[in-house]
């Protein structure tokens, strides 16, 4: 219930946006219960993201929060990435086997294969590991959104894995998602 409020306060509207999918046969009634729901302390949904959490400052990934876990749930995925980039969808940070017993994730995330409770983390565009923030080219502000799906399983994945092959494992597992998106760009 206290997230409820926190999210509620923080962010007005971000739980009626948050997306489920259908209801699968197993479920109880999904629209009874409250969708799932992301959200940071650091910035607003639409928001530009501060300069400490980008390539600009200290490149550390932002800290961010989640409510409303659906029944069932065995373990997290987040995905961050960058749909404004010239090549397409730009992934900024993967992080999968998250806990459900994890509320969030603090700012600063280290950048280890794996973190305590099973948390793993993925390589992003650069083929680095861990988070690295937005670095848009000068111009116009891009998007980052910061996508979370809880799943029915634990992905049997190492380390490491890129998230295509994350996503592709996780498919058909997929209880509820929701996204945060934050924007930044640079000057001309």
């Amino acid at each position: 219930m206290l997230w409820r409020i926190i999210l509620a306060t923080l962010l007005p509207g971000l739980v009626a946006t948050a997306q489920q999918p259908s209801a699968r046969p197993n479920q109880a009634d999904a629209k009874s219960a409250p969708a799932l729901a992301l959200a940071s302390s650091a910035f607003k949904p639409n928001a530009t993201i501060p300069s400490l959490y980008t390539a600009d400052g200290k490149d550390i990934s932002p800290p961010l929060m989640w409510a409303n876990l659906p029944d069932g749930t065995q373990s997290l995925v987040l995905v961050c990435d960058d749909p404004d980039a010239l090549r397409g969808a730009w992934v900024h940070w993967v992080v999968y086997n998250i806990s459900p017993k994890l509320a969030g994730l603090r700012a600063g995330v280290v950048r280890k294969e794996e973190i305590a409770d099973q948390l793993k983390q993925g390589l992003n565009s650069w083929e680095k590991l861990g988070y690295n923030g937005p670095a848009p080219p000068p111009g116009q502000p891009h998007r980052y959104a910061f996508k979370l799906h809880a799943l029915d399983v634990v992905l049997d994945l190492p380390g490491g894995a890129g998230c295509d092959r994350v996503m592709r494992a996780a498919s058909g597992h997929i209880l509820a998602k929701t996204s945060l998106t934050g924007t930044y760009g640079r000057a001309p």
